[in-house]
This record gives C-alpha cells, structure tokens and sequence, in this order.
C-alpha cells in the first residue's frame, strides 16, 4: 500500500506543511504511523475520495476522522469523548466521560457511557452502541461531531 495514491498524496500535503514552517517538523519517514494515518484520512477528507478508507496494515483497523467545529482529529484507537475524554469537548451539558467510540467487527461505533443529557446520532439518541457512517452527526450535549471517515 506504501505506493498508493493516498499516501502519495499525504506525501506532498505533509512536505508542504513542513515548507510553510519556520521551523520544520520530521520528514515523513520519521513521523510514527499515527501521524501518517491522520495526514492520509485528511487527504482523503479533502479529496473526497468517495469511501477511501485509512486501515492500519497490522489488525485492518481503520483510523476515525471527526470533525468538531474548525478542527479535524483522527484516531485509530478506542477513546472516549467529553469534558474529561479523550477528545475533550467543552461543553458544559457534556457529561465529564459522555460517549465511548470503539473499533469492532471492522466498523466504528459510538456509545452512550450513561451520560446525563444523552448522545445523539443523527438527531437519534443511542441507547446502545450505534455504527458510524461518513457523514454521520453525533451529538454530545450542545456540540456536534462530524464523521469524515469511518
């Protein structure tokens, strides 16, 4: 997979991003697989490659990319999202442990972890684990996530 046309392409937009510093991170060969992971889901976000995935060679896990308000994490491993998660979400109406989002049976899933007010996928409130989609909307008190790549 190293010559595909996403790593390609995550190739050149990390090579410009280190251009336009003043000081340059490592080159891509010395990032670590997380960081590569991120530069090509955001690639392929920004591309619009239809439903191109990132997987991770070892475990086929494919990296998820969300997008809350102006900022896009990927993750590629199981985390927990709200006020105290690992993707913080400064919300108040957030629970401090709001949502669960795991990796299982080769899709990505968000869980409601008994929180308060509630999570919501698609305007739906999840009362047991849900699969994500790109594209999907999740709803942790007053913010919502974006799925850009599932």
């Amino acid at each position: 997979m190293a010559g595909s046309a996403d790593v390609q392409l995550a190739r050149v937009a990390y090579d410009a991003y280190r251009v336009a510093l003043d000081e340059a991170p490592p080159p891509w060969d010395n990032i670590d697989v997380r960081e590569q992971l991120a530069w090509r889901a955001a690639v392929a976000a920004a591309t619009d490659m239809g439903d191109v995935t990132v997987a991770q060679t070892a475990g086929k896990m494919q990296a998820l990319v969300l997008e809350v308000g102006d900022e896009t994490r990927a993750f590629s491993n199981e985390f927990t999202a709200g006020r105290q998660g690992s993707l913080r979400v400064h919300d108040e109406h957030a629970s401090s442990q709001h949502a669960l989002f795991q990796f299982a049976h080769g899709h990505w899933y968000v869980e409601d972890l008994s929180s308060t007010n509630g999570t919501y996928l698609n305007g739906r409130r999840c009362f047991a684990a849900q699969r994500l989609r790109k594209g999907d909307k999740v709803r942790i008190g007053h913010t919502t996530l974006t799925v850009v790549s599932a």
